[in-house]
């Protein structure tokens, strides 16, 4: 029997999650398609394909686009702020660079896949496909059936997008982790004053409770407003609750676990060594945590 191209799916299954993660922001989503990329290989002859790495990147990019449009009608009734799942990120593949390394982190992590959503599933995907896969726009553009000049220049206008709405956060992760290691400490023991002094005036915070009824929906600004609620929500914890910090979306992030299973992801971004944004996600988008 031919073999047929699911015999490279195993070296390509990391890029191929990679991509539609990044696409989609949920991780159960990016399972799905990975897997339907693998039926769809096994009909595919080896024999009929010059490139396995960009004929299964093709399949998951179309795949993920047509998720991603039915996806934009249920985010529109979604209740609260939409962030993205989280996922461990404690064992990334090993990179060659450091800059490598970085473009990794900063291309997952939960502020930056939260600003691809502003994009058009065409920007997006175009975006990704170029900037952090590194393939050329000719070749996008056979992947999605698009001149190259219609790539370069949707690639043009998510780029300038990204440049003038991303926010530029402190980078350091030893820095970081200190950060975080305070926040903690000031929670922990209900030090209100101690932790309005670690945010930045027009700190930000965001819930996204799972879109579920009853959770936190409403965007908060001022540090006034960002420290009463999380003083709130420390007395409203469950008695059980434990934190410790963990890489999540190459971050350090905090987690805290109720009887051992993931209850609230807190991601918090500094700038000038104070806090100027922290996304809480809870419920359904914890599910597929396996700590």
């Amino acid at each position: 029997m031919a073999k047929s191209l699911a015999s490279h799916f195993e070296t390509y299954r990391p890029l191929l999650f990679g991509l539609a993660y990044r696409m989609l922001g949920t991780a159960s989503e990016a399972e799905d398609i990975v897997q339907d990329v693998y039926l769809r290989a096994r009909e595919v002859p080896i024999a009929q394909v010059k490139n396995a790495k960009a004929y299964l990147t093709t399949i998951a990019t179309r795949l993920s686009l047509n998720r991603l449009q039915s996806a934009s009608q249920q985010r529109e009734t979604y209740l609260g702020p939409w962030l993205p799942e989280p996922v461990l990120t404690t064992h990334l593949p090993e990179l060659t660079t450091p800059q490598e390394q970085m473009i990794l982190h900063d291309s997952i992590s939960i502020a930056f896949l939260t600003l691809l959503e502003k994009l058009s599933p065409a920007e997006r995907a175009i975006f990704l496909l170029h900037e952090v896969f590194a393939y050329s726009y000719g070749e996008i553009g056979e992947m999605l059936e698009k001149s190259d000049a219609a790539c370069r220049q949707l690639g043009r206008r998510a780029r300038q997008h990204i440049a003038t709405s991303r926010a530029r956060f402190d980078s350091n992760p030893a820095d970081h982790e200190r950060l975080l290691q305070g926040f903690l400490q000031v929670v922990e023991v209900g030090d209100f004053a101690g932790f309005l002094a670690m945010l930045t005036e027009d700190v930000t915070l965001m819930p996204d409770g799972g879109g579920e009824r009853g959770a936190a929906i409403r965007v908060l600004r001022g540090q006034q407003s960002v420290s009463q609620f999380m003083m709130g929500v420390r007395k409203l914890s469950p008695p059980n609750l434990e934190a410790k910090i963990v890489s999540l979306n190459g971050r350090p992030t905090i987690l805290l676990t109720a009887s051992g299973k993931p209850f609230v992801v807190i991601c918090v971004y500094a700038v000038d060594g104070r806090i100027a944004l922290i996304q809480l996600i809870a419920g359904k988008k914890l599910a597929h945590l396996r700590i």
